[in-house]
């Protein structure tokens, strides 16, 4: 917790909180003895200005002890969710930044709950630090001291109620610590089931799994309503025990002093300041007590939030990066690629050489290794053995900024951002003109679905592109990555949403496109149509490039290619 408070927190604001705080207790422990004196010398004698007059002091330091706790409570909400915002700032850049590796070892689920519930935790116990963990102490040292000077032969009743308190906290932390740091481990799986439930809700409708996806949902939500309740009912057991022991004391404390007055060996405004102060330092336990049980939980968020920051990004530029060239350029120079884990390679001896104006097609069975091969055209993985160069410069000794520049991808699952077609297209490039816009969306055949809407370019997009088909969206994306100025563009079987007859005509808009042409285009396809005009088609199996060549070249020699087109292909029809 306090790695994650330096740097993050404004000093100057958390030595405000503390002074506020110290006049706040200050003032309410001198407030009894006023009250004492008060009794003691005005009552007691009949003294009436010297009643008004301690009153009027009574007032002034009741207001001072308002001020102070107002300046604490808004310094230290302040600071605390200054510190949730920067660190919530702090996860979201570092995550930014992580290489699909990283992603994949922490998991999406557990990263929303991490950047939200878990700096909650954080942002929490910090308020409670700099609220309790400071006046407890305070308090809890003044008022035993201020107790003592007004009847040490009564002090020796805490001889018996602090162990019984102790005894009770002890009790009650080593029930609840526990369950405080399994709820967020808890709060993780409700996330992921959920999470999977939304994002896969038209597959669980097509397989009927309704009920199977409901059981599964009410199994993490139970197992976390379960941890909850317990936990709940542990914390509520303090109210009442404490009031108890309170009571307990009051009326001990009450008897016991009432035959010290008789004895007249107390005053009774001593006895008042007295049961004040008894009351104070029961409080300051309690509080400490509540301190205790909730920063294992926070620290339990903090380490989680850790991890994140400190997980060591693989993929970085290097100290003394290389220029990227001008002349768009792609080779994969016998790659050989393992993901983390895996026993055997992912891709094995992967060998291609691709220049400007060329077009290079990937096909192969489900699992081949399509994918996995353009993921390291932008550098997401990194090689286990060989080179992929882009513009003649390996891409490990490349800026990452200046590698994503020269590179345009369009994933498998076409991504949306809510806002407008504009916003969506300027994504690509921030600059580009609205003839631009549109230049991209007539090849990616788009253009006549946005213009038929009034707004045009201003239509409004829905949260991950709701508004529009898959084979719209897939639409919208390409034209987004061709909005980009780069060397090589890759599409990742971008087009598998689209009618033969549109694939046709986008792959003709970007073959006959002045700037395009010049370029490197990049295409996964699952269809032969989609492959078939490449200059290099690829053909993998298993991991291994099984068939390097033209259309014309593959059909006649390759036996894996030929499979390919006879699983695609009706009887009578020539591919």
């Amino acid at each position: 917790m306090i790695k994650l408070a330096k740097g993050r927190m404004s000093t100057a604001a958390v030595v405000g909180a503390v002074l506020f705080m110290i006049v706040q207790v200050i003032t309410s422990l001198y407030l009894p003895n006023l009250t004492a004196d008060i009794v003691n010398k005005g009552v007691a004698l009949g003294d009436t200005d010297y009643i008004w007059s301690t009153g009027m002091k009574m007032i002034a330091f009741a207001v001072l002890s308002v001020i102070a706790s107002v300046g604490n409570v808004y310094l230290a909400a302040r600071t605390s969710q200054k510190l949730g915002q920067n660190v919530r700032r702090d996860v979201y850049r570092k995550v930014i930044n992580y290489s699909h590796d990283e992603m994949d070892a922490v998991g999406t689920s557990s990263l929303i709950t991490r950047t939200t519930n878990d700096v909650t935790q954080l942002q929490n116990a910090w308020m409670m630090i700099l609220r309790m963990m400071i006046m407890a102490p305070i308090m809890l040292v003044g008022a035993s001291f201020l107790a003592y000077q007004k009847n040490h032969t009564l002090t020796m009743i805490f001889v018996i109620v602090i162990p019984i308190m102790i005894v009770f906290m002890g009790i009650l932390m080593r029930f609840a610590v526990p369950l405080f740091k399994a709820m967020q481990t808890k709060t993780d799986k409700i996330n992921l089931v959920f999470r999977e439930g939304l994002t896969g809700v038209r597959v669980i409708r097509a397989f009927r799994q309704d009920d199977f996806e409901q059981d599964r949902f009410d199994v993490a939500n139970k197992d976390y309503t379960d941890n909850a309740v317990k936990v709940n009912t542990i914390m509520a057991l303090a109210l009442p025990i404490m009031t108890l022991i309170m009571s307990g004391t009051n009326i001990g404390i009450t008897w016991w002093g009432g035959h010290l007055i008789a004895q007249q060996a107390l005053e009774t405004g001593n006895l008042i300041a007295f049961i004040t102060y008894a009351m104070q330092i029961l409080m300051s336990f309690m509080f400490l007590a509540m301190i205790f049980m909730f920063i294992p939980r926070a620290q339990a968020s903090a380490v989680r939030i850790n991890e994140v920051l400190d997980q060591t990004t693989t993929i970085t530029s290097p100290a003394a990066p290389k220029p990227i060239g001008a002349t768009p350029g792609l080779q994969f120079d016998h790659v050989d690629f393992r993901y983390r884990g895996a026993e055997e390679p992912a891709l094995a001896d992967i060998d291609v050489d691709m220049h400007a104006g060329q077009t290079l097609a990937i096909i192969g069975g489900t699992g081949s290794g399509k994918t996995t091969m353009i993921n390291l055209i932008p550098r997401f993985y990194d090689v286990e053995k060989g080179v992929v160069r882009v513009n003649g410069t390996p891409v490990n000794e490349l800026d990452l900024q200046a590698l994503h520049k020269a590179v345009a991808f369009v994933p498998q699952k076409a991504v949306l951002f809510s806002g407008t077609v504009r916003d969506n297209l300027k994504y690509g490039n921030p600059d580009a003109t609205d003839d631009q816009l549109w230049h991209a969306l007539e090849i990616a055949q788009s253009r006549d679905f946005i213009e038929a809407n009034p707004e045009g370019l201003d239509y409004h997009v829905e949260q991950g592109g709701g508004n529009f088909s898959g084979g719209q969206r897939q639409r919208l994306a390409i034209a987004r990555a061709l909005v980009k100025d780069v060397s090589i563009y890759v599409f990742d079987d971008s087009f598998s949403a689209l009618d033969f007859k549109t694939d046709a005509l986008l792959r003709q808009a970007l073959k006959n496109d002045p700037a395009i042409s010049t370029r490197i285009v990049v295409i996964v396809g699952q269809r032969v149509s989609t492959v078939a005009d490449a200059d290099t088609i690829v053909v993998l199996e298993d991991g291994k490039m099984v068939g390097r060549g033209t259309h014309a070249e593959l059909k006649a020699t390759n036996a894996t290619y030929q499979e390919i087109i006879n699983s695609q292909i009706r009887e009578g029809d020539e591919a």
